[in-house]
């Protein structure tokens, strides 16, 4: 019996290592330089106003997530929309707004940090009159982060 648990117990350290090499091999770190990051008009169909994307990260399978700068121009927003694994914004600059499906509108600064649970009915975008910049991070499940919806009216924006 001892001997059948040393055999065992050497299997699995030599599987083990073995493990950890093709691991070490397969994923090397990798930097990725802020100047070759290219911005592009965000997609009509999913905002109002200006809004520019610029690509932060993006991940290869079994990872998952990805991260965006995503820079609104005074009174641009996003549709109403939600993410089957949830959302966290990072405010970098400016001053915006976002609200949750039959929530009130919160105001957003630099520093602040969003954290939107899956499935939530949200959306976001830059103040009235000032321009707003966050980093979007989120997360893939089976390639699909998004699922879009209605247009955000201007009487939901600026409530009276």
């Amino acid at each position: 019996m001892k001997r059948l648990s040393l055999f065992v117990l050497s299997l699995l350290f030599a599987w083990g290592i073995t493990i950890l090499q093709v691991h070490a091999e397969t994923q090397g770190q990798i930097v990725i330089p802020g100047s070759s990051r290219s911005t592009s008009a965000a997609p009509k169909q999913n905002f109002t106003g200006n809004v520019r994307v610029a690509p932060a990260f993006d991940t290869q399978p079994p990872q998952r997530i990805y991260g965006a700068y995503v820079t609104f121009e005074p009174g641009a927003r996003t549709y109403w929309h939600m993410h089957p694994l949830g959302q966290t914004l990072i405010v970098t600059s400016g001053v915006g707004l976002t609200q949750q499906w039959g929530g009130p509108i919160q105001v957003i600064r630099q520093g602040d940090v969003v954290l939107c649970p899956p499935n939530i009915k949200h959306w976001h975008g830059a103040a009235p009159d000032t321009s707003m910049t966050h980093l979007a991070i989120g997360k893939r499940l089976d390639s699909h982060s998004v699922s879009w919806m209605e247009e955000v009216s201007d009487s939901q924006y600026t409530p009276q």
